[in-house]
């Protein structure tokens, strides 16, 4: 039979109108037309739960894809997951624990014994592993490691050697390396023999990692170029000289923007004497962007992981620190309009407008800032264009402040009929838009030069300084032309 009939058979026998197999995440009764776990289906658990009925709560569990159970793991209460995974603990595999949210594992690993965690370890990726028992207690990851084959042992307490957030940490210890005197058909005799035990290779790779006898990379092969090569062709005559190497050390930050930068599928990670150790992936990569993103976002409003698992405790803690430090900045604020509290009486209308010239300042900043954060992480603001980045922003921040005086000073001079009004009100705008223009880039990038995370720390002062601004301005101009 033709390999094209081949297929077609076997996409026939899979095919449920032959009699195949239907696509199990496709469920009527556990899922809704958005493919997601019906509330009266995950309701059906918890009450099996809450009966102790341990049986049917596997049955309920059993026909889930592994991310489904992943899912039900975060629907379910926090109260209700460690009897969850009791229940159904012959059903984590290493797809269902890759899939958990970091909070939602630990729940789940605390229910779970030592040899059980330590089994699920040894089914997964070395970097997956890692993950899993990076965040356990001293105690509990001697424990787990204890449990663990000496190989599997060694590779991860390797790993845990590394900071986080660095390539050392995240990495992939599988990988195929050959040395650089074979031939393609040598690496393809290789491949073969080796793909009969499934220990013996990577589950997933994309390219070949050439090393010389001191196991220094030297080139990649991607398999499609193997695949296209006669079999005599000699791996040094097809394999890709110029490659992008990453020290164990860097930061994953700095891993993202290389595979970013330069397209890369793989990449080979090398110690200290250029060894080669491991791998990164795009997949790996993928998920340190979206990780980094979100993280970003959320420093910027001071609201912690912005974890919807995360432990209430630990969300008011760093929810309540920075309030508390944005209300030390509201008081400096307010010191500032007390200074002019006698003008303010003697003429109402500048209480009424003060909040408008702060408020915009402050809305403008935030842009600024927004945008300068963002620049600073994907290395578009260096050392090599801050000037030019500082006077771009101050153009815009001129020229929004422009307009925004025209409307807010000709509205003013009309609605209260006081032309010098307006004129102080715009002018004021005027001011604090420069100023958050300024504060909004030199803020984040002064931090930056102290290695100091600007997404954590530039809100609170960009803020402070419009708002501080902005109520100086108006209310000194408003003293200085003699309208209070």
């Amino acid at each position: 039979m033709a390999s094209d009939d081949l297929i077609d058979e076997e996409l026939r026998r899979d095919s449920p109108e032959e009699g195949g197999k239907p696509d199990d995440r496709v469920d009527d009764e556990r899922h809704d037309e958005e493919n997601r776990l019906k509330p009266e289906f995950v309701r059906r658990v918890v009450d099996a739960l809450e009966d102790g009925d341990k049986s049917e709560v596997y049955d309920l569990v059993e026909p889930l894809h592994p991310a489904d159970v992943a899912d039900l793991f975060e629907l379910v209460g926090r109260e209700d997951r460690s009897a969850l995974a009791e229940a159904v603990s012959d059903l984590l595999s290493s797809e269902v624990i890759s899939e958990l949210n970091d909070y939602v594992r630990e729940d789940m690993i605390d229910a779970l014994p030592a040899y059980a965690v330590a089994e699920i370890a040894e089914q997964l990726e070395t970097d997956d592993a890692v993950q899993l028992i990076e965040d356990l207690d001293p105690r509990d990851q001697a424990a787990v490691l204890a449990e663990m084959e000496p190989e599997d042992r060694a590779a991860i307490e390797s790993a845990l050697s590394y900071p986080e957030e660095t390539a050392g940490r995240l990495m992939q210890r599988e990988f195929v390396a050959v040395p650089e005197h074979i031939t393609v058909g040598d690496l393809i005799d290789f491949l073969r023999d080796e793909a009969s035990d499934p220990d013996a290779l990577p589950t997933d790779f994309f390219e070949i990692f050439v090393v010389d006898p001191a196991h220094r990379p030297v080139g990649t092969c991607q398999l499609s170029w193997i695949l296209r090569t006669p079999r005599h062709i000699g791996l040094t005559d097809v394999m890709k000289r110029d490659q992008t190497l990453i020290p164990v050390t860097a930061d994953q930050e700095e891993v993202a923007l290389m595979f970013q930068k330069y397209g890369l599928i793989s990449a080979a990670v090398v110690d200290e004497a250029g060894r080669l150790v491991g791998q990164m992936t795009v997949d790996d990569v993928v998920h340190i962007i979206s990780e980094e993103a979100g993280e970003d976002a959320l420093l910027l409003s001071g609201a912690g992981d912005g974890d919807i698992n995360e432990p209430i405790l630990l969300t008011v803690r760093a929810r309540l620190s920075w309030l508390v430090i944005n209300l030390g900045t509201a008081m400096l604020a307010a010191s500032v309009v007390s200074y002019f509290q006698d003008a303010i009486a003697k003429f109402a209308l500048l209480a009424v407008l003060m909040p408008i010239v702060s408020g915009m300042g402050g809305n403008a900043g935030t842009q600024t800032l927004a945008v300068t954060v963002r620049a600073l992480a994907t290395n578009q603001l260096t050392s090599a264009n801050t000037w030019r980045a500082i006077g771009r922003e101050l153009t815009i921040a001129s020229a929004n402040g422009m307009a925004l005086a025209i409307l807010i000073g000709g509205g003013t001079a009309l609605v209260f009929d006081n032309p010098l009004l307006g004129a102080v009100i715009g002018t004021a705008m005027i001011i604090n838009n420069l100023t958050a223009g300024m504060a909004g880039i030199a803020v984040p990038v002064t931090l930056e030069r102290l290695r100091i995370d600007p997404a954590v720390s530039s809100a609170v002062f960009v803020t402070t300084a419009t708002d501080v601004m902005g109520f100086f301005s108006f209310l000194g101009l408003a003293v200085l032309t003699g309208l209070a």
